[in-house]
């Protein structure tokens, strides 16, 4: 008897464990309209408003443009310099972090000039896969992450599954049907992947560790942590047992930008939310050398999400929201922030001190002194400009804040990547 025990216990222990990971599903964003011929025709129509943006960047005015050039560049999102790339060049969450490391279980040999490494999981571009490189399907076989304890934190995870380069190799190739994600060693979730030639968004619950209650440097030193994604079950291709992952990528929280509702001073001084600016959006500037307002020209817009925001109060009554790292100009041409550590580290500004209730701050018309300093742990979409046409500054709420462009060593995989 107490054998039989022991034997029921053991074949269902497995299925008790497993019913305390939580199984998620994606919703789908359909990838069926890549192909070759997109391509080529990404390329000539890139090539066709590079010489159109030049044109404007030597004074021709949008309105003096022919209906043909209008129609082209209203076409095409100047952030984009490659056609597979999964974002275009403005910022997004990677702007805050992201994995620092990426490696596999095994990979699947080179096939002439075409590799399958561990990297190609997450270059932020459809085109290059991982294949693991194993007999079989596969199954078993992991991608892990590793993230800095200073990464921002995650919220959404998104996977692309099969080679979605074209659908003859998707259908050719073995797809995973279920992944099993552990996070720092322990088994999280099952993700629960369709069989569609798409990327699979998986909301999840705020995942990360980054220590509010220390400093952004100090976060930095701290060991990794870990994400695994292993495979468990598979799709079979037509052709090839290998299983392919074109991408495993993330989206969250955590990142630089201003509330929605905070208001930006345009060129001819009127106001508009930040949250209703576009590219070519002309806004009122101011050069710190010669201490003049200047008319520039919105590059590059961003608009993450986060938790974790200050609300500066000013003595006119009038406040402004945003993120901690944040750059703001002061009355004597010293930029401030909340954390200057991480507005140094991550932002090309090499001097910062920090913001303090009794600083005065730089505005349109006048000074203005700071009288309180107040967290905001809302979760709320936020918004930034991250690049201009000349300079780097722009009034929101009335106040001289910077632009938010990333150092040359800091840049992500997503600004980095232009093959």
């Amino acid at each position: 008897m107490n054998k039989l025990l022991t034997y029921i216990f053991l074949i269902t222990a497995p299925i008790l464990i497993a019913q305390d990971i939580k199984t998620l599903t994606p919703t789908i964003e359909d990838l069926s309209h890549l192909s070759v011929a997109g391509e080529t025709a990404f390329n000539r129509n890139l090539k066709a408003c590079e010489a159109i943006w030049e044109k404007m960047e030597n004074g021709v005015d949008y309105k003096d443009l022919t209906a043909v050039e209008k129609k082209a560049i209203d076409n095409v999102d100047e952030t984009m310099v490659n056609y597979w790339d999964i974002e275009g060049q403005g910022c997004s969450w990677y702007c805050g972090g992201g994995p620092t490391t990426k490696t596999a279980s095994s990979t699947l040999d080179l096939q002439g000039a075409i590799n399958y490494k561990a990297d190609n999981v997450h270059d932020l571009n459809y085109k290059n896969v991982w294949v693991e490189g194993v007999a079989g399907y596969g199954v078993g076989e992991y991608i892990t992450y590793g993230f800095p304890q200073s990464s921002p934190r995650i919220t959404e995870i998104v996977v692309v599954n099969g080679h979605v380069k074209s659908e003859k190799a998707w259908r050719n190739n073995s797809r995973v049907k279920k992944l099993k994600m552990y996070i720092k060693g322990t088994p999280y979730a099952i993700l629960n992947l369709t069989d569609q030639r798409a990327a699979q968004h998986f909301k999840v619950d705020t995942i990360g560790f980054l220590d509010r209650n220390i400093d952004y440097i100090a976060a930095k030193k701290l060991p990794q942590w870990e994400m695994k994604f292993e495979i468990l079950e598979v799709y079979p291709g037509e052709k090839y047992e290998d299983t392919v992952i074109s991408e495993i990528y993330f989206d969250g929280i955590d990142v630089h930008c201003f509330a929605k509702g905070t208001m930006i001073t345009m060129a001819d001084h009127t106001q508009k939310p930040i949250e209703s600016l576009a590219l070519g959006d002309k806004i009122l500037s101011y050069d710190l050398q010669t201490q003049q307002q200047f008319a520039a020209i919105i590059k590059e817009v961003a608009n993450p999400v986060h938790d974790n925001l200050i609300t500066i109060s000013l003595e006119d009554g009038t406040s402004i929201t945003c993120t901690k790292d944040h750059p703001l100009m002061s009355v004597t041409g010293t930029w401030l922030s909340y954390d200057p550590q991480k507005t140094k580290a991550d932002y090309t500004y090499n001097s910062i001190s920090k913001l303090q209730v009794g600083a005065m701050l730089l505005g349109v018309d006048k000074a203005l002194k700071i009288t309180a300093i107040t967290t905001n742990d809302t979760t709320q979409s936020t918004y930034t400009i991250v690049t201009l046409d000349r300079g780097n500054t722009f009034y929101a709420n009335g106040i001289l804040v910077g632009t938010e462009e990333l150092r040359e060593e800091k840049a992500c995989e997503k600004h980095q990547n232009t093959k």
